[in-house]
């Protein structure tokens, strides 16, 4: 763990962040007995990367679990977005956020496991929205969520399914997700305090 002259302490590098992924994508596999079922669905704006970074490496690890001795087709894993903006229980005590798209597979989420996939688990508040999302577009059969970062301080009954790094954080502190497809590096840093203990964390996650 490395720390800036701000403060800032760098608590997963590029490397480990990558370490990470590609261990859930292993776990997800295992649990599923597979992938041919799997569809994830990125929450924006980091979650969106992380889940089509998990889509290659799901079919990384499915390619090398294959027999090769028998002919199968190479498993694809279906990646979209879903946006929870309108979902959220903070609008009224909130600047109207900017839409993000929803983008769904085209085959749809019914009869899928459905895995959420976020940057980080904090209140529960941002999955809650999420799930509240998913019933107005389709039945799962099943719903899992990763979390590349779970801080703690849950105020639903919502835990993650595969988690990248557990952060024992304080309700003042900032963790700050940065991912090359959206700021230019791969890190995980944590800071702090924050000015105003009942403020955003991250990306508006309450």
């Amino acid at each position: 763990m490395s720390a800036s002259p701000t403060g800032e302490r760098v608590v997963l590098s590029a490397d480990e962040i990558g370490r990470a992924l590609t261990r859930i994508a292993f776990e997800i596999v295992e649990r599923n007995h597979g992938a041919s079922d799997v569809v994830l669905l990125g929450i924006p704006s980091r979650g969106a990367p992380l889940a089509r970074r998990l889509a290659d490496r799901i079919e990384l690890a499915e390619e090398r679990g294959r027999d090769a001795s028998v002919a199968t087709e190479p498993v694809r894993v279906p990646v979209g977005e879903l946006d929870i903006t309108l979902y959220r229980d903070d609008l009224r005590a909130k600047p109207t956020r900017a839409l993000a798209p929803t983008r769904l597979p085209a085959a749809g989420i019914d009869g899928k496991v459905v895995v959420l996939v976020d940057d980080v688990l904090y209140s529960g508040r941002s999955v809650r929205a999420a799930l509240d999302a998913l019933t107005d577009l389709g039945r799962p059969a099943a719903v899992q969520l990763v979390a590349l970062v779970d801080r703690g301080h849950r105020r639903l009954p919502i835990r993650a399914d595969y988690v990248g790094k557990n952060l024992p954080t304080a309700t003042t502190e900032r963790v700050q997700v940065r991912l090359v497809e959206t700021d230019g590096e791969d890190s995980v840093s944590i800071s702090g305090p924050t000015e105003d203990p009942t403020g955003p964390v991250k990306g508006g996650e309450r």
